[in-house]
């Protein structure tokens, strides 16, 4: 059986106190009284952004000023394969309501998971929840410096989500950092995924774990509980599909560019890294070469944003 294609344009309304607009399906259509983004399917010839213009104006009655690409996400039906191609809009005219008569709700993101939506949104969940930009941590030795550079790029560059990478450490003191790092992401309202193995959220209570791609192709199940973070780092198509396979919450894809400590090394480069995003069953980061410069590029290849070392991990004093 030929299954139906359908693309459908949706929005992640934020309005400036970070509640995001989630709308109730009617109860006759399929799967109503399910929770979603508003939106609608395209019309013939119309591109994503311009259906999604025209959706939120019969939705919602609101004129979108600017958009972001946010995620693109294919789920599988029985009977329908579906392209959901979202978008974030932060700046609108017009105050939003339910034009159709459709319930519609102003909700907090931490609070979204509380509320029923159709299973291809869930990747749309994990996007929202997510900032543009992924901290990695540097290999300092001194914890001094380590938590200086740390707290400068907290209070600085408004980072958000931080994994600590600290290959040169042994278990005590990777653990005595992770404790330090958690307490100042914790300050300034950061999540931490530790790169470690799973069990050491049984140690230090961070926000979740980035898995290496080794333990990554390890692995048969989601290690960690649902409501832990799961990242990991991945190179290629077979990787991201293990990714998808394991339910990890977003990844990172590498190496995107030339970097200066390996600037010989094989990259993906724009083209392809946009077609393994395109198919991907979560967000995903780019990472490699990557620098603020590079984010709204990354961000129109589908990605989430961008996930870095040296940007992040000024040296200037």
């Amino acid at each position: 059986m030929i299954k139906r294609r359908v693309h459908v344009a949706a929005a992640a309304v934020i309005r400036g106190d970070g509640r995001v607009l989630i709308a109730r399906r009617p109860a006759t259509v399929d799967q109503g009284g399910l929770w979603e983004f508003p939106g609608g399917k395209l019309a013939p010839y119309e591109t994503g952004f311009e259906a999604l213009k025209r959706e939120l104006s019969e939705e919602l009655g609101i004129q979108i000023l600017r958009a972001q690409p946010l995620i693109r996400v294919h789920h599988e039906y029985a009977d329908k394969h579906i392209l959901l191609d979202v978008w974030q809009v932060r700046e609108y005219e017009g105050d939003p309501y339910g034009r159709e008569g459709q319930p519609v709700r102003w909700v907090e993101v931490d609070d979204l998971t509380s509320y029923a939506f159709p299973a291809a949104n869930l990747p749309i969940l994990r996007a929202v929840a997510l900032p543009q930009e992924y901290l990695i941590t540097a290999e300092e030795p001194d914890d001094a410096v380590f938590l200086d550079r740390l707290e400068r790029a907290l209070k600085e560059d408004n980072i958000r989500l931080v994994q600590l990478r600290a290959k040169g450490l042994d278990d005590a003191a990777y653990q005595a950092r992770a404790e330090k790092t958690l307490e100042l992401c914790r300050r300034h309202g950061a999540k931490l995924l530790l790169n470690a193995d799973p069990e050491w959220l049984q140690r230090v209570d961070a926000d979740g774990i980035h898995l290496t791609s080794a333990r990554l192709m390890e692995l048969k199940r989601r290690p960690v509980p649902s409501d832990k973070w799961l990242g990991a780092s991945t190179h290629g198509e077979e990787q991201l599909n293990q990714a998808g396979q394991i339910d990890c919450d977003f990844v990172t894809l590498s190496p995107l560019a030339p970097t200066p400590s390996h600037p010989e090394a094989v990259t993906i480069g724009w083209h392809d890294f946009q077609q393994m995003v395109e198919m991907a069953a979560m967000p995903v980061f780019a990472l490699g070469g990557m620098t603020r410069h590079h984010a709204n590029q990354a961000r129109a290849v589908g990605a989430q944003g961008i996930a870095s070392i040296r940007d992040f991990w000024r040296n200037d004093s």
